[in-house]
């Protein structure tokens, strides 16, 4: 247990600091008293939270590989597959970001956003865009830093970006009025200084980063994508999800879609530690898997278990007493300010359930079995979201999406927990996959 909290706790300061930094972000955008501005925010970020999953299936995937290499004693083999993954993350993200640019209008058409909202989501992804290739490496990196078990210094590069928002985010937005034009340039700033630190880190004190070759590049290529490619598909269905859910509160008005857009921020925040716990606990399955230690692996995942349902509970308990202030925060009123409460009040606890589907996923992905991460989640996002949400909106309005994700999320935690559970139980040293030096790795 001792492990597993200092990894999580460790990584969840990092976690809730870059959380609560983009919150006071939407503070900022709320204090021009403009809640066109705060729905544009939603509407912006249901696609910005893409190329976020994007980044952070191939930090999955890197964490997995290079935490296998180093629990096996493949030092070299870490610093190759660092170096490789790194640039292929670069590569597939400056891909997705041209891909995401030239349809950004018909997506935020699709979602519902109309009028300056959509202007204004428009230009803001044309100005963050662009910097996903900085965001993919750094993230990358930084797995290949917490794979070495160094969570302190994982963290620091996760706090720089975040600190950067923090002093540039009131200059541009609010002093010079920039809003979320600002914002985005903010962003841009944020991800270089992470990226900066991430790599003086990974060379000056892991010796994690090797010179470039396409020899390594050919061989990182495949396990990187047979790990990332299902772990992307798994990070792409919450974006779905999220897409599927504006689309069904923007009916309700700006001043719905102003309180979901603070709702979505205030989940980073409050759950950040549910987060920080399957980033952890990745890096931990994966060294313990290349060290053989089985029984390892079986207490691993009861721990996280134990971890995040504590830390949900305090968490609930909290967001319930801070309902009042957080509407007044953001000018919240009428169904902005009732999405709120229905979720610090009710929707919240679903996250007890979701402790199961968190942990099980980063099970899966470090262990071999990103395919089954895929499909829990998928029938979450793909099969349950749209007709439940549509059917509580129907019956309860906007309160009614928030209600939709307690029942979503109490079905499919109790799902992927038990379904994890089984497997963590029978996995031995004849089903396991194989470590790093096998020839069948990739496989």
């Amino acid at each position: 247990m001792g492990h597993v909290m200092r990894m999580a706790l460790t990584g969840t300061v990092g976690f809730l600091f870059v959380f609560a930094v983009d919150a006071m972000n939407l503070y900022w955008l709320s204090r021009s008293g403009d809640t066109m501005l705060v729905a544009a925010a939603g509407f912006a970020f249901a696609i910005q939270v893409i190329s976020v999953a994007a980044a952070i299936s191939m930090m999955i995937a890197a964490t997995a590989l290079i935490s296998r290499s180093i629990g096996a004693g493949e030092a070299a083999r870490a610093r190759r597959q660092t170096t490789s993954a790194a640039i292929i993350a670069a590569v597939l993200q400056l891909l997705l970001a041209i891909v995401l640019l030239s349809f950004r209008h018909k997506i935020l058409a699709v979602l519902g956003a109309t009028g300056e909202a959509a202007e204004h989501a428009a230009r803001y992804l044309l100005i963050s865009l662009p910097t996903l290739t900085i965001l993919g490496a750094a993230m990358v990196i930084n797995g290949a830093i917490r794979a070495e078990g160094d969570a302190r210094r994982s963290v620091a590069v996760t706090m720089a970006g975040g600190v950067m928002s923090l002093m540039l985010d009131p200059i541009l937005i609010f002093v010079l009025d920039w809003g979320l034009e600002g914002a985005a340039i903010g962003i841009g700033v944020a991800r270089t200084a992470s990226f900066l630190l991430a790599v003086r880190i990974a060379r000056k004190v892991h010796d994690l980063l090797d010179r470039p070759s396409r020899a390594d590049i050919r061989e990182t290529l495949r396990p990187f994508v047979g790990i990332a490619g299902p772990a992307l598909l798994t990070q792409l269905a919450r974006p779905t999800g999220t897409a599927v859910l504006v689309m069904a509160m923007a009916p309700f008005g700006e001043e719905a879609m102003a309180g979901w857009s603070v709702l979505t921020r205030l989940i980073m925040v409050a759950f950040g530690g549910l987060f920080a716990l399957a980033a952890a606990i990745g890096g931990i399955f994966g060294q313990n898997l290349g060290a053989r230690r089985f029984d390892r692996l079986r207490s691993t995942f009861r721990d996280a278990i134990i971890f995040g349902l504590i830390y949900v509970l305090i968490v609930w308990g909290l967001l319930y007493l801070a309902t009042e202030p957080v509407i007044r925060m953001f000018d919240l009123t009428g169904d902005g300010a009732e999405v709120i409460r229905a979720f610090t009040h009710f929707g919240a606890a679903g996250f007890l359930f979701s402790v199961g589907l968190f942990v099980t996923n980063a099970a899966f992905n470090a262990l071999g079995k990103a395919p089954w991460a895929t499909a829990i989640n998928w029938l979450r996002e793909g099969l349950l979201t749209f007709p439940i949400a549509t059917l509580m909106a129907a019956s309860f309005g906007a309160v009614g999406i928030v209600y939709s994700q307690f029942v979503v999320s109490a079905i499919i935690g109790i799902i992927a927990g038990l379904f994890g559970l089984w497997f963590i139980r029978t996995l031995n040293a004849g089903n396991a996959p194989a470590t790093p030096a096998s020839p069948t790795f990739a496989e």
